[in-house]
């Protein structure tokens, strides 16, 4: 064991850092595709109204699904004080209980598993001093970001459990970019600590590549939106909305910001619009790397960029035209995953690896030198 890296910069000791490196990074992979579990369960939590089944929040003794006859009648009639049963769900047999409860159940299990999966591995990395030293911290902070996400998880369903008959959109969006922030922490750290045979790209990609993260990440946020007011389920044609490529109504709330937040016309206009501008972002990004860099893997990865963000732009045009049928609806939702797990990679290759501890203490030695 070592204490911040042996500063010799020798092969033997460069060796051992590099393996610690691969595992360590390959851990965070693990966290990613995890995590990107956890997008696919909840967007069909989220699909199938099953997100308020679950009416307490036990972070320990929630692991433990009902059991018998007895505690599954205990769980519905917990189910049918809310508003979302007296209101919309009156009818449901307990069958049908059984089906939105084992959504938001494998939910909050995964989520839980992702805890573990963090926790776990750190402690054992970082005792057996397999963590270097600039990593610490941002995997303190990583921990801490999702425990916060937890605590919004459980604002997020509080929301609908007294007056409403869904989730707050506010919290709802809360909650997911929340979530993407995470994930993009988590695939960032992994990419920086992956060997690149390309170096740096020229600092406009880069920083063009940083943006289009931040972008995409708009765009998920206003996507919750549309799912928080199920707004997707009325206009659903393209490329016109009620008949009108600018309609009527945009404003029709007062005050006029609300509209952006409340009203289902405009904030399903607002992401189609925002949809439209992270196209051309896309290509622009992938026109200019290509003229500043041309063949270079930055600029196959920004056009691959394009591709992708084509593709999603079908999938939510046959999402919306289709009237949100579970699959497609799901698809649209884990493929912008995909896209923002494609440009955080893509972002995170630009800025290149992060130089090992003994490259670094080498590099010190030879500029006094």
């Amino acid at each position: 064991m070592y204490q911040d890296f042996d500063p010799s910069g020798n092969t033997a000791t460069m060796a051992l850092e590099e393996r610690h490196r691969g595992q360590v990074r390959w851990w965070l992979y693990a966290v990613a595709l995890t995590l990107f579990a956890l997008f696919i369960v909840g967007g069909a939590t989220r699909l199938t109204d099953s997100g308020l089944s679950i009416t307490e929040w036990k972070p320990i003794h929630g692991v433990i699904p009902p059991l018998s006859a007895a505690e599954w009648q205990e769980e519905f009639a917990k189910y049918q004080q809310i508003p979302q049963f007296e209101q919309l769900n009156a009818d449901m047999t307990l069958a049908e209980f059984k089906t939105i409860f084992w959504w938001e159940w494998a939910h909050r299990f995964i989520a839980r598993g992702v805890g573990f999966l963090v926790v776990i591995p750190l402690v054992f990395f970082w005792v057996t001093g397999r963590l270097e030293r600039h990593m610490k911290p941002k995997l303190v902070g990583l921990f801490l970001l999702g425990a916060l996400q937890g605590a919004i998880g459980w604002w997020m369903v509080a929301s609908g459990l007294s007056e409403r008959v869904s989730v707050s959109q506010y919290r709802l969006a809360t909650h997911l970019v929340m979530a993407c922030i995470i994930f993009v922490a988590t695939l960032a750290l992994a990419r920086s600590l992956a060997p690149y045979s390309a170096g740096p790209a020229k600092r406009e990609t880069r920083s063009f590549a940083g943006w289009m993260v931040v972008f995409v990440l708009f765009q998920i946020f206003l996507g919750a939106l549309v799912a928080g007011l199920d707004a997707g389920m009325s206009y659903n044609s393209w490329p016109r909305i009620d008949g009108r490529f600018w309609p009527d109504g945009l404003l029709a709330i007062e005050p006029a910001w609300r509209n952006f937040f409340e009203n289902p016309k405009t904030v399903q206009f607002v992401h189609r619009m925002a949809a439209y501008v992270l196209l051309l972002l896309s290509v622009w990004h992938a026109v200019d790397t290509w003229r500043a860099e041309p063949g270079t893997t930055h600029a196959r990865r920004a056009a691959l960029l394009v591709l992708l963000v084509v593709m999603q732009a079908v999938i939510g045009i046959m999402t919306l035209v289709l009237v949100v049928p579970l699959g497609w609806a799901l698809a649209h939702h884990a493929f912008a995953i995909v896209v923002l797990g494609f440009a955080t990679a893509h972002w995170q290759a630009a800025k290149g690896s992060y130089p090992l501890p003994g490259e670094r203490a080498l590099a010190g030695r030879q500029a006094v030198a």
